[in-house]
């Protein structure tokens, strides 16, 4: 039961971390962050305790990071299907065909023309999310990470990650692909593990299609998996998620991350107008989920090392990030913590310019659209070179 009208006491934004980061920084204990946190912010105990506890681990692994490194990031916006809850910038592959040999030349164009904005800088990570990236041929992917590996070095990095996502894209010659082009991290993310609730929102493979990617990503040598859930999805109950939870740790990935439901304003959900009910009657159930993911996390010997918060969540709750220990994605810490340049490639990208003596940042956004992203390619390498990220 909610113990507590507001988990989250009087904090809004999407990055809680960041404040109780900024304590620590001042030379607060974690002992004292959590209390002002729970004093002053008026956040639930247990909430505050994740809260001061994520950036206590984000800092430590931060450390000695000054907020000159870069990460670069490469997005393909292409999926097997569109879920019902998705609001991302993601297409239907199947109606994006014809455009995916063209937007790979653009987005290679994108790179090869900012190589420059890079060669002063020490590059930190590499992510190519989506969408789903594997939903490219094991051509187009050779194609796509050759020319980010031309860009970035990937012998160099920390981490190079490549988020496969959707099971049923997932193919052993891929994998084969990912590990020889240098990749380090992958995810597979069933969302669910309970087939009803799959087809209910649109995913469109089966649990065993799941099971059959991660096995074969352990048999490609990959020995970090990150596996997403989403906690709220239509239909669910407290003993799916269990089952769901229990599935996962049979299979024991190295990360986990627990998202609650958030029904953004361009998802299928919305539009079929779901949210209402999703979003406002089930708060004590999503606590309660929340709490068997999180159990299950700990039971594996994951500890939380990210986390952030939408609008329209279900419960008004969070989206956390679970690790085993030394196998942090951080990428996903820097995303957060934004104390750190980010060069975004391809449509719906947003760069991100740190200006680490100001400590500011500055967003050099690409369209969204894929056609017009491929007809205004020239623009989007434009918008860098003038955007800061030449002298940041």
């Amino acid at each position: 039961m909610l113990d507590h009208p507001l988990p989250w006491g009087i904090l809004t934004g999407v990055r809680p971390s960041k404040v109780a980061y900024a304590y620590l920084e001042q030379g607060k204990s974690l002992q004292e962050t959590e209390q002002i946190l729970k004093d002053f912010y008026r956040l639930r105990e247990d909430k505050a305790k994740l809260c001061a506890m994520v950036a206590d681990k984000e800092r430590r692994l931060l450390q000695g990071h000054t907020g000159t490194d870069v990460s670069v990031y490469v997005g393909i916006p292409f999926c097997p299907t569109r879920c019902s809850y998705c609001s991302f910038g993601s297409h239907d592959q199947r109606a994006y065909d014809k455009w995916s040999s063209s937007y790979i030349e653009a987005l290679l164009k994108e790179m090869r023309e900012s190589a420059n904005l890079l060669k002063t800088r020490r590059i930190q990570s590499f992510y190519m999310g989506g969408g789903t990236p594997t939903t490219l041929t094991p051509e187009g992917l050779k194609q796509v990470l050759s020319a980010a590996d031309a860009l970035c070095d990937f012998s160099a990095l920390r981490e190079v990650t490549v988020e496969a996502g959707r099971p049923d894209t997932i193919t052993l010659e891929k994998l084969h692909v990912l590990k020889e082009m240098g990749v380090t991290r992958i995810s597979i993310n069933p969302q669910s593990m309970v087939q009803r609730t799959l087809d209910l929102v649109g995913r469109r493979h089966t649990v065993e299609q799941v099971k059959k990617a991660f096995y074969m990503a352990r048999e490609a040598g990959f020995d970090v998996i990150n596996m997403d859930f989403i906690l709220g999805l239509p239909e669910e109950t407290q003993e799916d998620v269990l089952y769901s939870m229990q599935q996962v740790q049979a299979l024991k990935p190295d990360n986990l991350t627990v998202h609650t439901l958030a029904i953004k304003r361009s998802s299928r959900m919305n539009e079929e107008g779901q949210a209402e009910r999703l979003l406002v009657d089930v708060p004590e159930t999503i606590d309660q989920m929340i709490g068997i993911a999180a159990k299950a996390a700990f039971e594996m010997g994951m500890h939380p090392y990210y986390m952030y918060r939408q609008k329209n969540m279900a419960g008004n709750f969070e989206n956390v990030g679970y690790s085993m220990p030394g196998k942090e994605g951080l990428y996903n810490i820097e995303i957060m913590e934004e104390r750190q340049t980010i060069l975004a490639f391809g449509a719906g990208g947003v760069s991100k310019v740190y200006f680490p003596q100001e400590n500011r940042l500055e967003r050099v956004p690409n369209v969204k659209g894929v056609e017009e992203y491929i007809r205004r390619i020239d623009e989007m390498i434009e918008r860098k070179q003038k955007g800061g990220l030449a002298v940041c």
